[in-house]
């Protein structure tokens, strides 16, 4: 026999489950509009892959410090480093709008005849990655992943997006951003790098795991090799006036 009282008590905890739920999407929809905003003119201290390395050195007993990390302005930035990047990383980074569609058609193309579903990620897409979220394929990423990228490409100009990137990416296990990993690598500041060194930087980027600037496999040089060819291809530095 059916309880009528019971169903309703259902109904209104269902509701009421639903209510809390669309209050804890809108705050959080409403706290990432505010701290992307707040973060196109406030440079980043640390990133969540910053943190994350951190903690993996301190619970590991590994020696400080965990994390390389030095900000530079993009005044300071020579370049040949934003053009390397971009050069490598995402080549249409100055007209799509944080999503390369033709990139992700091609890798969707070469899935379908048989290779693995391999990434098509823009800079845009590695900038919210890499400032706000975790490494891995889950679908709650991914779907995170988009929406911070929808608010950097809206809320921040181009240039701004490729500092932040330049400051946070991941050049080995613990060196994050072009001044840590200039002076780490090469002994000087950001500012004095010359393109071969802005490219074999570069090269890294896909899997500073892997590939490694401290110990440069033949893949790696024959990559910065590549990225150079690319970056007189794309007209050199005026290619970075229409950002």
């Amino acid at each position: 026999m059916s309880h009528p009282g019971r169903g309703a008590s259902i109904a209104h905890r269902a509701r009421r489950v639903l209510r809390w739920l669309g209050i804890a999407a809108g705050s959080f929809a409403l706290l990432s509009v505010v701290a992307v905003c707040l973060l196109r003119w406030v440079d980043p201290p640390t990133s969540a892959f910053m943190l994350r390395q951190r903690l993996i050195g301190q619970f590991s007993g590994a020696s400080p410090p965990y994390v390389y990390h030095e900000w530079v302005d993009w005044q300071a930035l020579p370049p040949s480093v934003a053009l390397a990047a971009v050069a490598a990383e995402d080549q249409r980074f100055p007209r799509h709008n944080g999503f390369d569609l033709v990139e992700i058609r091609k890798a969707w193309q070469r899935h379908q005849r048989g290779a693995r579903l391999r990434g098509a990620s823009t800079i845009s897409q590695q900038t919210a990655k890499n400032l706000f979220l975790w490494p891995g394929r889950d679908w709650p990423r991914k779907a995170l992943e988009a929406w911070f990228t929808v608010l950097i490409e809206g809320l921040w100009p181009k240039q701004r997006i490729l500092e932040v990137y330049l400051n946070i990416a991941q050049f080995s296990r613990d060196t994050f951003g072009v001044g840590a990993a200039s002076w780490r690598y090469f002994d000087r500041p950001a500012i004095a790098l010359e393109p071969d060194q802005a490219a074999l930087m570069a090269a890294v980027l896909p899997n500073p795991e892997l590939y490694r600037l401290d110990e440069q496999s033949e893949r790696v040089r024959q990559r910065a090799a590549w990225i150079q060819r690319q970056m007189q291809k794309l007209g050199g530095r005026r290619y970075l006036n229409g950002l």
